[in-house]
């Protein structure tokens, strides 16, 4: 039964042979020449004399995806699913089986998108080092719960808190006691710190005569000098430099320097403020401090030690508690701030 080609106009058939519902041509080369798809088609459509414009005409398929096809470029196809019509329809007109022409389309360019099948034969298998350091970390963990639980159940309870009976008393300091409705009744108050410790407030020079003057500055140093003069003349000196030898060391501000136990008795206290620095028989700086007006510093008993200082006048000597002068001279041995013990008295033969 010859083909039924509709609008092509030239189809030769070297033979018609009867199949089960489709006419193939004697010698028509198959479905597997060529290198692909596209090849094999187009070698069937030159062996039964066709133009790419007759398939195009039969199958309502444009000529240039006629031409792609037979060329596989696949980029001036449409859609993959129109692509695979076009090869049922294109193998079907040439007589060929449509279904084997869709899967050797389907071989030839698979689809990238499309889910991939795991190897027929290919048993799927995990690292076994995974399951052990699973198993590893399971152990550790519950290592850690284990111990602790046991030690949550070993350890001994805490005691309870020591709460002393209400009809016991507690002496606290200075003769106080907690009485048995818990109110503390304290002692005799502690005495009132010793006035000398705390430093007398600073004072302006001529501050008090520019106020007697009704604030002039001149005014105010007219009155110094003159005052200056008139005590001069009385023979009255300057209470705030003179030095009154034997007077009692009062603490004006910080101690520093040896302990009681350790002391040579010989004390250093800064007149207004200024660096000391005690330095050792081998030239070592033993201590180096800023000390403040009223700071005091505790000579120890070790021997060889020198006082360095930058201003002599600064600084006042007291020797066990007693005044004894000024420094006069920048470096200054402790040895001889500590004075000579008188000679003892020998009382004479009768």
């Amino acid at each position: 039964m010859p083909l039924d080609t509709g609008n092509v106009r030239r189809l030769h058939l070297v033979a018609d042979v009867d199949t089960d519902e489709t006419p193939i041509a004697v010698g028509q080369p198959s479905l597997e020449e060529g290198a692909d798809i596209g090849l094999a088609l187009k070698a069937a459509r030159e062996f039964r004399g066709l133009t790419t414009q007759d398939v195009a005409d039969a199958t309502r398929i444009r000529q240039s995806y006629i031409e792609a096809l037979e060329d596989m470029r696949l980029d001036d196809l449409p859609s993959r699913p129109f692509t695979i019509g076009y090869v049922r329809a294109y193998a079907g007109l040439l007589g060929l089986d449509a279904e084997a022409a869709v899967a050797r389309f389907k071989n030839d360019a698979p689809d990238e998108g499309a889910e991939l099948r795991a190897p027929v034969g290919v048993r799927r298998e995990r690292d076994p080092r995974l399951a052990l350091i699973f198993a590893g970390g399971l152990l550790v963990v519950g290592a850690i719960l284990l111990w602790n639980v046991a030690q949550r159940a070993i350890s001994p309870d805490e005691p309870p808190p020591q709460i002393a009976p209400e009809s016991a008393q507690v002496r606290v300091a200075h003769g106080g006691t907690v009485g048995p409705g818990g109110s503390v009744a304290l002692g005799a108050p502690l005495p009132a710190p010793v006035e000398s410790t705390t430093p007398e407030p600073y004072k302006t020079p001529g501050l008090d005569d520019a106020a007697a003057n009704g604030g002039s500055v001149d005014a105010a140093k007219l009155a110094a000098k003159a005052r200056a003069e008139a005590e001069a003349a009385a023979g009255i000196t300057d209470t705030s430099n003179a030095v009154v030898v034997g007077a009692p060391f009062k603490p004006k501000g910080q101690m520093l320097g040896a302990s009681a136990a350790d002391a040579s008795g010989v004390l250093i206290q800064a007149r207004k403020a200024g660096a000391l620095t005690v330095r050792r028989a081998d030239g070592g700086i033993h201590m180096t401090r800023w000390l403040s007006a009223g700071d005091a510093y505790s000579a120890p008993r070790t021997p060889g030690l020198i006082l360095d200082v930058g201003e002599p006048a600064l600084f006042e000597v007291y020797y066990n508690g007693r005044l004894t002068g000024r420094l006069t001279s920048n470096q200054t041995s402790v040895a001889r701030l500590i004075p000579a013990a008188p000679a003892p008295v020998v009382a004479a033969n009768p």
